[in-house]
């Protein structure tokens, strides 16, 4: 055999080598994507089961955030307040997981559903008293899906729906 031959079967042998190389890579980096998605997914079911959980496990918080949903009047101001503090860590649980979505980190599915979820409370009365004074503290995209989001015909929230309270029945607001 000649250099020639030999320096030929060596180029074979290192492009086949450099192909099975590239295409190893491809699969782990879908897998990697496929781990990163589920890890994504997770993360949001979890963000909204730690800002629950605190609801159903205490009655007097439960009772704040149902009432300060459909009438912040209803509630002392100290109530008031922990009514903002809890729709701040829900809309920022949601913007994250809005976030995992426009980066293709949540199945379109499951999205849809937490979408569904933020429509009907978004337009909840002390939902939107609170991102009237306070949307500065949220991301610009998130303010801007907010805002395009297609209106509910039926609030439906956990202040309304069992159809015990009268969704339609305006609530008067807080004095700034």
């Amino acid at each position: 055999m000649n250099w020639e031959a030999i320096t030929a079967i060596s180029q074979l042998v290192g492009s086949i080598a450099v192909v099975v190389s590239v295409l190893y890579l491809a699969v782990q980096l879908r897998s990697s994507t496929r781990v990163a998605k589920v890890a994504a997914q997770d993360a949001a079911a979890s963000a909204l089961r730690d800002f629950t959980k605190p609801l159903m496990e205490n009655a007097e918080l439960g009772r704040v955030w149902r009432a300060g949903l459909e009438n912040l009047d209803g509630l002392s101001p100290d109530d008031q307040a922990r009514f903002f503090h809890a729709a701040h860590q829900f809309l920022k649980a949601l913007e994250t997981i809005h976030f995992h979505y426009a980066y293709g980190l949540l199945d379109v599915q499951l999205w849809n559903g937490w979408r569904e979820l933020l429509r009907h409370y978004v337009v909840s009365p002390g939902i939107a008293y609170y991102l009237e004074r306070r949307s500065d503290v949220f991301s610009e995209r998130f303010c801007k899906f907010l805002t395009e989001l297609e209106p509910v015909n039926q609030r439906l929230t956990v202040g309304t729906l069992l159809g015990k309270e009268n969704p339609l029945q305006p609530t008067a607001h807080p004095k700034s």
